[in-house]
């Protein structure tokens, strides 16, 4: 069953058009990666669904209900995370200041949430007085993941997770996207290492200048040749 649906979806930012009739979908307990060039309209994408902008046109469904141009604090409450690809930490709190700032919309105790997320990411359990801003990048997308998850939410929006990253510390970073998804939350993921990106993922769509080109399991479009010679490096 698919738990969220973009359908026919244009948008950009002023006036320049960024998407253009852009369908896709996520299944329960899937990760679907979004692959292309620098400005394919990726990003553009999880901001639609999230709320940060307001698509001009087509719908965003989620679980059946329309979410279209949303406030993305209701998008939040709905079951919907989003960790951008920049400033995702606030650098002069605290590791556990930062994952209480994730739960600012709960009205109940998230002191078991934020225990159990220490189980789950043991790095943030020996950093938890520590300032954001002093972990290494790839603690800040851990801590970025985990404030995310907070509000328990079924769908989890990732924008470029590797993003700056030795190669080392990218793939542990998988390791922990994956981790997510094993417990049951879906994953929207943008990923410009398109290749490891797509080898955690079920399926992925390819973007570019603002549209689908091509939607297939992931393993498919890893295999690819048109893929791999346009988008993969050959």
């Amino acid at each position: 069953m698919s738990v969220l649906e973009m359908e026919d979806v244009d948008g950009g930012y002023g006036e320049v058009k960024v998407l253009e009739s852009v369908s896709m979908y996520l299944d329960d307990e899937e990760i679907v990666c979004l692959i292309g060039p620098n400005g394919a309209g990726k990003s553009t994408v999880l901001r639609a669904i999230f709320g940060l902008i307001k698509p001009w046109s087509g719908e965003v469904r989620f679980r059946g209900e329309e979410i279209t141009g949303m406030d993305p604090e209701d998008v939040v409450r709905e079951g919907i995370g989003y960790v951008p690809q920049i400033d995702n930490v606030f650098g002069t709190l605290s590791v556990d200041e930062n994952l209480r700032m994730g739960g600012v919309a709960r009205s109940d105790d998230i002191d078991p949430i934020i225990a159990d997320l220490y189980d789950r990411f043991d790095i943030l359990q020996a950093k938890k007085g520590s300032k954001a801003g002093s972990l290494s990048g790839g603690q800040q997308q851990v801590l970025a993941f985990a404030r995310a998850l907070v509000m328990e939410p079924d769908v989890l929006l990732i924008d470029e997770p590797s993003a700056g990253l030795a190669p080392n510390t990218a793939k542990s970073v998988f390791d922990h996207v994956k981790a997510v998804n094993d417990l049951g939350t879906s994953i929207v993921m943008v990923e410009q290492n398109a290749r490891q990106g797509l080898s955690i993922s079920d399926r992925g769509y390819v973007l570019d200048q603002g549209s689908v080109e091509f939607e297939d399991d992931a393993d498919d479009l890893l295999d690819n040749p048109e893929v791999g010679k346009l988008y993969l490096g050959g």
